[in-house]
């Protein structure tokens, strides 16, 4: 068995199916070839019976009677004189000839039965030569006379030895087909012999291969899924062998390797799983101060609301008073002092209300509504009448805007801010033109891309992320007002909303901004995301 092991390991399963197939065509050859064989004797042996043995026994009967014929003629003949009673005899010798003829056509390869026929053919002639035919010569017909008893004595005691001889002919030819018989019964039994030992060597061929198959590839195989799944289950030490045929051998090597890869992966992942806890609780205690952050952030925001915001107002309005009572004893520094700190005042409150608005982006306002763009931007736009009336500038909208999910009043501030960019940073040789367009975002279909396009001073390619930080400005504050929050709080609003925003720097008449929008069956899906975002 062992020596059967080590050759099922040199060879593949499918080596050892075809080994299978090999030795069971080898053994239904084989048995075809015998039973070939067996066959062919059987059928040989039956033709020689059925088509010489006896024929040549019913031809030999013939022979007999034909002798008997002609023996009968001749004693007719010799007492009655009558050419007539002849005829039989003539008619024997006939059927003698035509039968020796047959007979040695059926019989000329059995020497035996041949030598029978030469002896009849010998006494018969025999016969003729000393009895019958100077028996006939001696007879005148019309002329009967007495056959003396010694001459009718040695006719009778020739034609005995033609039965004798017949007769052993006639039993030899018995022995042949008794002979034929026995051979054919005994090629009958060798045939269903070897068949059925054929049908016993193939079943125990079957049994053999099938005891080997189990041991030298069923058995690995068995081996093999119980060491899988039982890894499968947990057991990750597990040590998976190999055995049986070189192929399942490499499987269950492969299997081992991959067992091994798994293992290191598991330990990989297990101290990835404790870096991930420890940034867990790292990311946890940011929340914690985050939240704190936010909630003084919030104290804040009402502080700048209230409280720094009540001192201002009575500056500027202190200020105001002073001049108003004592303009005519002021000079005109004083008085341009006092213009200082009133106007100074007045764009402090402007700048901590920007700030406040930049803050609660995200915060405060967090409403998920389905925004209609169209009245966003009709707010907007009626928000920004007198400065668009004042500039004569001419804004070109779509005629039909989508809706998203977001906060309406982001959405207004968000328009509020781009077009009134475009009103503020016109050309000073033409007045501002200003066209909206929306589209699906090429790069992703999901999405709206909005552009606001202007023929104003435009903005150079190196300042196209600067322009998106807060309090950064590109003009001095007396060409351009403003606090330099509002493109930041453009993109602060877009990102919000799961967007993005950009300048397209392939616009060179003026200054087109681009900004995305998630469409309304997605902008649910990245309402976490962005609100995690907005709050850092």
């Amino acid at each position: 068995m062992t020596g059967a092991r080590w050759a099922g390991r040199r060879l593949t399963v499918q080596g050892w199916i075809r080994l299978v197939l090999a030795l069971m065509s080898l053994v239904v050859i084989v048995g075809a070839v015998v039973g070939a064989g067996l066959l062919q004797r059987t059928a040989s042996v039956t033709d020689h019976l059925l088509l010489d043995v006896k024929p040549a026994q019913t031809e030999a009967y013939r022979l007999q009677a034909a002798l008997v014929n002609q023996e009968t003629g001749i004693r007719g003949y010799a007492i009655a004189a009558d050419r007539q009673f002849l005829d039989p005899y003539t008619q024997g010798r006939k059927d003698e000839a035509h039968a020796v003829a047959r007979l040695r056509a059926l019989i000329g390869d059995r020497p035996e039965l041949l030598g029978d026929l030469e002896t009849v053919e010998k006494r018969a002639a025999e016969w003729r030569r000393t009895y019958a035919e100077p028996l006939v010569d001696g007879i005148t017909p019309g002329r009967p006379r007495t056959i003396d008893t010694a001459t009718a004595e040695r006719g009778k005691k020739s034609f005995d030895r033609i039965r004798g001889a017949s007769a052993e002919q006639i039993d030899g030819l018995a022995a042949a087909v008794d002979e034929g018989q026995d051979q054919l019964a005994s090629s009958r039994k060798i045939r269903d012999a070897v068949l059925v030992a054929m049908v016993v060597v193939f079943l125990l061929t079957g049994v053999v291969l099938t005891v080997l198959i189990r041991i030298l590839v069923t058995r690995p195989l068995d081996d093999l899924r119980i060491a899988t799944r039982r890894v499968a289950q947990g057991d990750f030490e597990h040590v998976i062998t190999g055995g049986g045929p070189i192929d399942l051998t490499a499987v269950a090597g492969d299997v081992e390797n991959m067992r091994q890869r798994i293992v290191a992966e598991l330990g990989s992942s297990r101290e990835q799983r404790e870096i991930l806890a420890r940034q867990t609780a790292d990311l946890d205690a940011q929340a914690v101060e985050l939240r704190r952050s936010n909630a003084e952030l919030e104290q804040f925001a009402y502080v700048a609301s209230h409280d720094l915001q009540e001192p201002l107002r009575k500056v500027a309005s202190f200020c105001q008073l002073l001049e108003k009572r004592y303009g005519d004893q002021l000079d005109d520094r004083a008085r341009q002092y006092i213009d200082f700190a009133v106007d100074g005042a007045k764009r402090m409150q402007i700048l901590i209300n920007d700030l406040l608005t930049f803050s609660r982006v995200g915060r405060v306002n967090d409403a998920r509504l389905p925004v209609d763009l169209d009245q966003a931007l009709t707010k907007a736009l009626a928000n920004l009448d007198s400065s668009v009336t004042d500039s004569g500038a001419h804004v070109d909208r779509p005629d039909e805007l989508p809706r998203v999910v977001g906060d309406p009043t982001l959405a207004t501030m968000l328009w509020q801010n781009l077009v009134g960019n475009a009103v503020k940073f016109r050309h000073p040789d033409r007045p501002p033109h200003i066209r909206i367009t929306c589209a699906r975002d090429p790069e992703d279909s999901d999405a709206w891309r909005f552009c606001v396009t202007d023929n104003g001073i435009g903005i150079p390619v190196e300042f196209e992320e600067k322009v998106f930080v807060i309090f950064q400005r590109l003009h001095a504050r007396d060409a351009y007002g403003g606090t330099g929050i509002g493109l930041a709080l453009c993109k602060k609003i877009v990102e919000y909303h799961g967007g993005r925003i950009w300048i397209d720097t392939t616009h060179t008449e003026g200054t087109r901004f681009c900004f995305t929008l998630p469409s309304a069956d997605t902008a649910h899906a990245l309402h976490d995301s962005t609100e995690d975002k907005a709050l850092i």
